[in-house]
């Protein structure tokens, strides 16, 4: 059976916030894995940078990494800390705002009929 995740070495313990850098100006993205259920993906942001406001078709659960970011959730702020995690549900407007260099980890899980 072919793996479902992809750009990290099986069998292998992982430090993930080293598989992707934090790059002045930018925002680095490592997929590890895509299919019509779950998208899975690392993020890394540069002090400053920022995913402006959208919704997704599915409910989004992010893994803080290392340092911090503010995500506002239909209207509200919330600064989880590295260790913490918050879910942005499907549908509702959010969006993330570096307050240092970030990372985090990005789980979408789809509903079955929605298509990305």
């Amino acid at each position: 059976m072919e793996s479902q995740l992809k750009n990290i070495p099986m069998s292998a313990v992982l430090a993930l916030p080293e598989l992707v850098p934090c790059l002045p100006g930018q925002i680095a993205s490592v997929t590890l894995s895509t299919n019509e259920w779950v998208r899975i993906t690392l993020f890394a942001f540069s002090l400053g940078e920022s995913l402006s406001t959208h919704s997704a078709g599915g409910d989004a659960l992010v893994q803080v990494l290392e340092g911090q970011a503010r995500i506002v959730i239909d209207g509200r702020e919330f600064r989880p800390a590295a260790g913490e995690s918050i879910v942005m549900p499907a549908r509702v407007p959010h969006s993330v705002h570096a307050e240092s260099d970030f990372k985090m980890l990005l789980t979408v899980v789809f509903p079955p009929q929605v298509k990305f």
